[in-house]
Parts: C-alpha cells; structure tokens; sequence
C-alpha cells in the first residue's frame, strides 16, 4: 500500500541508498547518496538501518503527502522544512499524519537534503540496491509529481535521539582532505593543487564535480609532465581527482564512470567527499593533504 504521495519534486529528486559497491569489475557504478553522512544522520533520526534507502532532493523544491502516518527526518543543505507550511526544522523527527504535506525549501547552503522515513522507501532493488544511478541508468527513473512511494517495515527500536545539531552556515572555503593518488607522478608539479583556492564550476552534478581557479588567482592550473606519456583507461575509484589536459581537476561522485583515462592524482577522504556532495557553482574549496 502507497504511503507517500510525490506533489512535487523540485528540480531534481531520487531515491538512494548505499549504492552498489563492489561492481565496479562488471562496468556498475557504485552510485548511492552524494552526501552519505546526512543520508545515513536522517536513517538515525528515524530509527532505520543506514542502508535504508531515503529520498535525495536537489536544490530543494520537493513537496509530499503522507498517505498515511509516518515519522520523517530532513537533513543535509540548510533549508527550511514545513509541515502543512509549519516550520518543523531540519535534522529533527517529525511525526507527520495522513493527509498532511511536507515540504523543502530552497536551501541557502548545500544543494542536496535527505528525506528518511521510518521503515525506508520500498522500491524495487537492482543488483542490491534502490538507488538511481543518473550516468547508468540503473534503478529507478527520478521521481515525479503524481508519483506513489510505499515504505518498509522497520522492526528495530525506536531512535534514542530525535534532534541533530545542524550547521549554521558552512565556512567560506571547504577544506577537502586528500591522499596521493596513484598518478601524481604524471603532473609537473604536484603540490599545485594544495596551493591556492579553487572554485566549483557550473559543470557539476551526481556525477562529479570540475573545479576552476578564481578568476583574480595568480596560482597556476595542474601541468602534466611532457615526458609522461598518454595512459590507458583503467579502473577509478570514488573520490578520484582526476586531471584532463586542461589542468581543471574533476571530483568524481557517486555516479562517476567505473574507467578513465587522465591520471588519478588525489582521492578524496570519506569526509571530504560529503563535502563536495553539497557543492555548487560558485564554492569556493582548498585541499589538505592527508
């Protein structure tokens, strides 16, 4: 039986999950939540596994009706959330009753907010997940108004804690921690991409994220050594930096192609790939090495 009723999904919105690690050999990305740590916050917040799948809205705008009564959790980009237009607030459980709406506002930081409802959104898995994986085509199509949701039982306790604190406003630049990657020796000089700030780019999504300088930078591009020479294709991993000819490293994401062919020069730290998960055009970032 239907328990939510998509009025409207805003810009973008899926359902997601872990993903599907551990395919990558079978040409499957590992897709999943771009921001695992508020996917995984909004599962506790309603007492559901971690692997639960919720819903990923994108630059907020989503709208549903609760066909029946749920408890709900909203975490993720700063924005507003409203019960029957309401203020209820973000990262807390919510007990919505049949009939009533929720709603996202556009978020004033981030881009991405999780909704987790207690039992889990129940949609058919493939290869062992509910995500929608946006570059395969796997899972299911994003959703839209008119769409019905039903959701799982859950039979674990109910959660201990009920509120998270949420940031107020992220800071000016995100700092991304790295390990070296496995072709750094391919770039001219290396510690180029420590230095200096870097701006997102409007050519970001689930994807992966292109990072350009400042328009009033002096700090260099990434150069890739002239004696090196061309690489293959081969297999990379999520978080990858990866640099093409053009010296604008990319970040790849959640539903990042399982081969590439420029070097891998970085890869991002657990933490830091929910940061860039809640990119936009405009962001300002800095790495630190790990």
């Amino acid at each position: 039986m239907s328990a939510i009723e998509v009025i409207h999904p805003g810009p973008f919105a899926t359902i997601q999950d872990l993903g599907r690690p551990g395919l990558a050999h079978l040409g499957v990305p590992r897709s999943g939540a771009a921001d695992l740590v508020s996917m995984t916050l909004a599962n506790r917040l309603v007492g559901n596994r971690e692997s639960a799948a919720v819903i990923e809205a994108t630059l907020g705008g989503i709208r549903i009706r609760a066909l029946r009564g749920l408890l709900i959790a909203v975490t993720g980009a700063g924005a507003q959330v409203l019960v029957d237009d309401v203020p209820v607030g973000l990262g807390a459980t919510v007990t919505v009753t049949a009939g009533s709406e929720l709603a996202v506002s556009a978020p004033t930081w981030g881009c991405r907010n999780y909704v987790a409802v207690r039992g889990g959104i129940d949609v058919g898995a493939v290869l062992g997940s509910r995500s929608t994986d946006t570059l395969s085509g796997l899972g299911p199509p994003p959703l839209s108004a008119g769409d019905l949701l039903e959701v799982g039982i859950e039979s674990g306790p109910w959660p201990a804690v009920t509120h998270a604190p949420v940031e107020a406003t992220p800071p000016p630049v995100a700092e991304l921690d790295v390990s070296a990657g496995p072709r750094s020796g391919h770039l001219h000089r290396v510690g180029d991409l420590m230095v200096g700030e870097w701006v997102v780019s409007a050519d970001a999504d689930r994807v992966g994220v292109r990072l350009v300088r400042p328009d009033e930078s002096d700090h260099p591009l990434l150069h890739h050594r002239a004696d090196v020479g061309e690489l293959a294709s081969e297999g990379v991993a999520h978080g990858a930096v990866q640099v093409p000819p053009n010296g604008q490293p990319v970040l790849f994401l959640a539903d990042h192609p399982v081969t590439g062919g420029y070097p891998v020069v970085a890869v991002l730290t657990a933490g830091a790939l929910a940061r860039v998960g809640q990119l936009v055009a405009g962001n300002r970032v800095r790495f630190r090495s790990r």
